[in-house]
């Protein structure tokens, strides 16, 4: 297995440990799962205490992937969105328990009740814009708006959770409406440049951007007989546009890490935003929901854990009581890394080390020390 690697100075014997341990567990899973490709970024008490590359980009042509190669992460997105409503709603610029109508004024009489939070949640009860075999109609996007716009709502808003991306097409253009700028735009100003993001843009598998991971699948093909074995073939997904903030992304696990950093520094949100950012949206009778502001709910207590997951194929985990945050981005379809992120994430058990809401405000006083008055 060829593997690029980065230099760390100075780790210690248990970090070591941790880092060889996830390097073996890698190996071991990309062999079991036949995994052409993989990206994985480990980040503890505000450091990237590994970064690697394994395997091939481009299985045909024998790329490898480097720390350089582009993966989508699909639905993982979803994050990155959540962030820039909470940073619009810090700014004051919009309300998480208004209805979307007071943002957009050409929604259906049945959607007008439709709070934020619930569309960032899936609480919407919105039909879903998308069907099996992508956009309703299975034509242009101005068609599919027109044909999800005629239907009636699945549920009273808040009454059960229904992931759809409906609710992010909505989302994005709130984000484009109270900040003046597209979608893409605010995020790559707000959080790709904020966090040294140099690797991110967006788009899909039918779009040329340089240096994008292929993607691939084990799955049966409709032609194939019932007993043909697994093999490998391209999986090509299609992400238009207006569908860029439920899964447009694609980025290197170096900056997806970075902007974890970041976010948990609180330099693209306050440490209060963040957390009610992570709290789990509840359901009209109480019970708490499996997402939160744009980020699926793990486990709410103890030991928050939230995520970003893509595609069946990306995937990213942050535990702010353990302060560590993993990162594994893949090009098979089916290899669910959400599913083996918590291993790696318990070979790097939080020892004897200040909080993070107290790392964050020494790192702030340094900061000041140095710059004077």
């Amino acid at each position: 297995m060829l593997i690029s690697a980065m230099p760390f100075a100075a780790i210690s014997a248990s970090q070591d440990q941790a880092n060889d341990q996830t390097r073996r567990l890698i190996r071991q899973i990309m062999l079991e799962q036949r995994i052409p490709g993989l990206q994985v970024a480990v980040v503890k008490q505000g450091q990237i205490v590994l970064s690697e590359a394994y395997g091939l980009a481009n299985v045909e042509n024998g790329v490898l992937a480097s720390r350089d190669t582009r993966f989508p992460l699909n639905s993982a997105t979803k994050a990155f969105t959540g962030v820039a409503i909470a940073q619009l709603a810090e700014q004051g610029r919009l309300d998480l328990d208004a209805p979307a109508s007071r943002y957009l004024n050409d929604l259906p009489a049945a959607w007008k009740d439709v709070r934020l939070r619930q569309l960032l949640a899936h609480t919407s009860g919105l039909p879903d814009i998308l069907d099996a075999k992508g956009l309703l109609g299975g034509g242009s996007e101005a068609q599919a708006w027109a044909a999800v716009t005629a239907r009636p709502v699945d549920a009273a808003p808040g009454q059960r959770f229904a992931y759809n991306q409906t609710n992010y097409v909505l989302l994005a253009r709130i984000i484009a409406q109270q900040s003046g700028m597209s979608y893409e735009r605010f995020l790559t100003t707000g959080q790709f440049s904020g966090a040294r993001m140099a690797r991110t843009t967006f788009g899909d598998s039918y779009d040329l951007i340089p240096d994008v991971a292929t993607m691939y699948s084990l799955a049966p093909r409709t032609t194939d007989a019932a007993n043909t074995p697994p093999r490998l073939s391209h999986w090509f997904y299609d992400m238009p546009p207006s569908l860029w903030a439920g899964g447009g992304i694609l980025t290197t696990a170096d900056d997806t890490a970075r902007w974890l950093v970041a976010l948990t520094e609180g330099r693209l949100l306050p440490e209060t935003a963040l957390r009610r950012m992570w709290s789990a949206e509840r359901l009209a009778d109480g019970r708490a929901g499996p997402w939160a502001g744009g980020w699926p709910v793990l486990r709410a207590s103890p030991d928050l854990q939230v995520a970003g997951i893509g595609g069946a194929r990306s995937a990213f985990v942050v535990y702010p009581d353990r302060d560590v945050a993993v990162v594994v981005l893949t090009n098979l379809v089916g290899a669910n890394p959400q599913q083996f992120i918590p291993r790696i994430a318990d070979f790097y058990a939080r020892d004897a080390s200040p909080p993070a809401h107290e790392r964050v405000a020494l790192a702030r006083q340094q900061r000041a020390v140095v710059a004077g008055p």
